[in-house]
């Protein structure tokens, strides 16, 4: 094995620059064996490459050639087949499976375990081997023939070094002396040891004399040394002078030292005294200000609260540490302590007095307000009271419970104050709206316990339809909407409803808007975000009959809040508690009034809400708005839902034609009124709403009552009611009734045709009856051209029909049809030409419809109607003018 190996290195691999390293004599396992041998290859060229080379004797001689090569790094998997027993036949997995049978088992041993240290030595790459014992897979080198093998050109391939680039241009040189003279070795062996003896030679010389400048260099070191001590013996004198003069230097900064620090105690003495002159010194105009300063005029407000600033300022200072145990400071916090109570109490008692007799001062003037309906103006209070807002705010950081106090005087008072104002402000709406006189107070109802208005309003319940003629006169009744007199309100009454209540609602928007600012400026109440308030508030209703939860008494004074915004809402709330509940009385009046006023509130209300929103949504007035436009919509809500109920409980007459139902006129002024109101509202959500829910309802009592009629057909209660419908959809153009306009068109056309076909049939009955017979052999199989063969429908049987409906006769029952059909449809509508025409258009296509019946199933018998389409035109032309 060892010839064969160095024969393939210097026949196949030298000349490629590779290194064998393994190699296995193996064959292809089941099949004819033919030997081979494997070979685990290296390249001496960087980057190194490992291959495994299949090599093959050639057939025509005895030397070796390369058959097929892989490369290591393809190499996934390794298979011993058996790692307990001698077995020679392995696998080797690269792009496919190879499977070899190794001429020994030792063999193929070696040669899996040069893969394993070359995979580890250069690819570093996880390739499985598997079945293999792990003494192959160490690092040592096996002994025996696998060294042989392997090991030894593995470790001749480590000890091997390339030569440097310096030791190349030696022996190039070297090569070059010799005229490259390489093939005499001996001489040129003879020629090396030659200048190495020379070389030795001139070592030997140069280290003997060397000898000489080294004893030269130890004098030159002893003399040195000498130098040495003489200069640390003057080194020594110095440093004994220096510490002398240490000494006193020393004593010098000692001395120094206490001067400075003597210095520098008494510039921080003097800054202290400094400072606590000048910023716990007040002067004596402060202090006679803060102690008998005038609070009516403006100068001694102002000097007044200058003189609050300053002792803030003096009281706020911040003391250095020890400052509190100083005598002096003591007796300053002291005074101004005193002067701090006295001021606010001062102050306190004085804002009291002026909050008072402003209260009595403005109740004064609420007869003057009330006969104008207008609310008194607060302005001059507000302006002289924001004189003393920045003595509030210094009551509010000094003196947190004198401050509350004032707060809550100020709310008792304004609240009683404005309640007067507000309830005589809605008394004088209430009786603008019901009319001045007691008739009219009377007449609504705004007397007595019964709560309800006068006027007969249960005959809604019995009413029944009566036809045509009195349509206009009922109408308006079975749409209004809740308890209202049997004489009905014009759209004057309505405006006037209109100005007033949003002269209310623009009376009480600036009222609270301006009381909200000022409190504001004058409480201080947007600068910090949390404080104690100063009132809680007591129990109001809500909208729901219901009760808002109540603050607890014994936390009255106490509770915390969120932000000083609140704190503002619930001064509010105090002081105009009693508007929620008047605007709810207000609402009920004009609801009682008449129910289409829920139209005209609505939208007002939603308006202002819409503008406080966008001024400030946490503000008290929009927060009052919103809950009474809860009212306002639930109201409106009723007010269809009661629509709704009064077309449920409809009933109709028996002895007289349907016509227009009264609901369905009334949806129609409902309608025009609503959409003249809401013309300018930003919402319209609401009014689509009921919108639909009442059109629904229109829709299913239509047909309700269409089916109980017995007067007048179904198909003309459904086709004149959906017309009217459709015409009023879209002479108003509701977009959100878009589909059931849609709906309403289909359903009168649908009906219209219906009615049609149903009246046509009655002039020529017998016809009708025989060619329906015609269609039905024909739909049984009997081709068209044998039906005149058939008995009952043979030529002389068709003549027979044809001569009972002479052109006069047709004429008869076509003017009979007209008086019926005339008998059965409402002048107001009028329908009865669309009607007419209808008929027109039929009964000439059933007249084309016998007349191709004829030509197909009588074909050369010269059978013709007695009558011509011209004719019946000429008979519809002259039955609608005669009429």
């Amino acid at each position: 094995m060892t010839a064969i190996k160095h024969a393939l290195q210097r026949d196949i691999f030298t000349p490629n620059d590779e290194r064998l390293l393994g190699i296995v004599n193996v064959c292809k396992a089941g099949k004819k064996k033919k030997n081979c041998f494997l070979c685990a290859t290296v390249t001496t060229e960087r980057p190194v490459q490992v291959k495994v080379v299949k090599v093959k004797k050639s057939d025509k001689g005895d030397f070796y050639k390369r058959q097929q090569t892989w490369e290591l790094r393809d190499l996934t998997e390794v298979d011993a087949k058996d790692a307990s027993k001698e077995n020679p036949e392995f696998d080797l997995h690269f792009e496919k499976v190879y499977r070899w049978v190794a001429s020994s088992t030792a063999e193929k041993n070696s040669f899996i375990s040069c893969i394993w240290k070359l995979n580890q030595r250069y690819l570093r790459k996880k390739v499985e081997f598997v079945n293999v014992s792990s003494q192959l897979l160490e690092e040592s080198v096996p002994s025996g023939e696998s060294q042989s093998v392997a090991g030894g050109d593995e470790d001749a391939l480590d000890d091997y070094q390339e030569l440097s680039t310096r030791e190349e241009q030696d022996i190039e040189g070297m090569m070059e002396m010799c005229e490259y003279a390489v093939s005499n070795a001996e001489a040129f062996a003879e020629q090396l040891s030659r200048e190495l003896q020379v070389l030795d030679g001139a070592n030997i010389q140069s280290i003997m004399a060397s000898e000489k400048q080294v004893n030269i260099l130890m004098q030159l070191l002893d003399e040195a040394l000498g130098e040495v001590d003489t200069i640390e013996g003057k080194l020594s004198s110095y440093e004994e002078m220096l510490q002398s003069v240490k000494e006193q230097m020393d004593q010098i900064s000692q001395s120094n030292r206490l001067i400075q620090i003597s210095n520098t105690n008494n510039v921080k003495l003097l800054d202290e005294i400094q400072f606590l002159v000048n910023y716990m010194d007040l002067s004596k105009g402060h202090i006679r200000a803060l102690q008998e300063g005038d609070l009516t005029s403006p100068k001694g407000i102002e000097a007044c609260i200058n003189a609050s600033e300053a002792l803030s300022q003096c009281m706020n200072v911040a003391l250095r540490p020890g400052h509190d145990k100083l005598m002096a400071v003591t007796q300053q916090q002291l005074l101004f302590a005193e002067l701090r109570d006295t001021f606010a109490r001062r102050l306190t008692n004085h804002l009291n007095n002026v909050f008072v007799h402003q209260g009595h001062d403005q109740s004064s003037t609420l007869s003057q307000h009330t006969a104008e309906m207008s609310l008194p103006k607060h302005s001059p209070l507000h302006r002289d009271l924001l004189r003393y807002s920045k003595l509030m705010e210094w009551l509010k950081n000094t003196h947190r419970e004198k401050y509350e106090g004032l707060s809550r005087t100020y709310v008792d008072y304004m609240s009683r104050l404005y309640e007067r104002e507000i309830k005589d402000f809605f008394e004088v709406a209430k009786i603008k709206m019901a009319g001045t006189t007691k008739e009219a107070k009377g007449k609504f109802g705004l007397h007595g316990s019964s709560g309800k208005l006068t006027g007969s309003t249960s005959s809604l319940n019995k009413l029944t339809v009566q036809g045509a003629n009195s349509r206009r006169s009922q109408s308006s009744s079975l749409l209004d909407m809740g308890n209202m007199s049997a004489s009905d309100l014009d759209v004057a009454d309505r405006t006037k409803f209109d100005k007033i209540f949003e002269q209310v609602l623009s009376e009480l928007e600036p009222l609270c808007l301006a009381e909200q600012d000022f409190i504001s400026k004058f409480f201080k109440l947007q600068q910090h975000p949390t404080v104690t308030p100063p009132l809680a508030l007591p129990e109001t209703e809500d909208i729901d009959g219901g009760t808002q939860s109540r603050i607890p008494p014994q936390a009255e004074h106490r509770q915390s809040l969120s932000s000083e915004k609140d704190l503002v809402r619930l001064m509010m709330n105090k002081i105009f508690q009693s508007i929620e509940t008047e605007l709810n009385s207000l609402i009920a009046l004009g609801d009682k009034i008449d129910s289409f006023n829920s139209l005209y509130m609505l939208v007002k209300m939603s308006h202002h809400v819409w503008t406080a929103e966008n001024v400030d949504p946490a503000s008290y007035l929009s927060t009052t708005l919103g809950n009474v436009l809860v009212t306002v919509k639930r109201n409106f809500d009723k007010c269809i839902s009661g629509q709704i109920r009064q077309m449920e409980e409809v009933k109709i007459s028996k002895k007289s034609k349907v016509g227009i139902l009264l609901f369905v006129a009334g949806f129609e002024e409902f309608a025009e009124l609503a959409e003249t109101i809401f013309r300018v509202a930003e919402r319209r959500g609401d009014l689509d709403k009921a919108y639909v829910k009442l059109i629904r309802a229109v829709f299913m009592n239509v047909e309700k009552v269409a089916n109980e009629s017995q007067k007048t057909p179904r198909d003309v209660v459904m086709m004149e009611n959906f017309h009217h419908i459709f015409s009023t959809l879209s002479r108003l153009k509701i977009s959100c009734l878009e589909a059931e306009r849609r709906e309403a068109k289909h359903k009168y056309t649908d009906h219209l045709q219906s009615y049609v076909i149903n009246s046509l049939g009655q002039p020529l009955e017998k016809l009708n009856h025989f060619f329906e017979g015609v269609e039905a052999r024909v739909a049984q199989g009997v081709r068209e051209e044998e039906v005149s063969y058939q008995l009952a429908f043979n030529k002389q049987e068709l003549r027979k029909v044809i001569k009972e409906y002479p052109g006069k006769e047709v004429k008869k029952g076509l003017d009979n049809l007209y008086k019926k059909v005339d008998k059965h449809l409402c002048e107001e509508e009028s329908l009865l030409q669309v009607v007419w025409h209808s008929m027109q258009d039929e009964f000439i296509r059933q007249y084309k419809h016998f007349e191709d019946l004829i030509g197909r199933c009588y074909p050369g018998s010269g059978i013709t109607m007695e009558f011509t389409i011209g004719d019946m035109l000429e008979y519809f032309s002259s039955i609608a003018q005669s009429h």
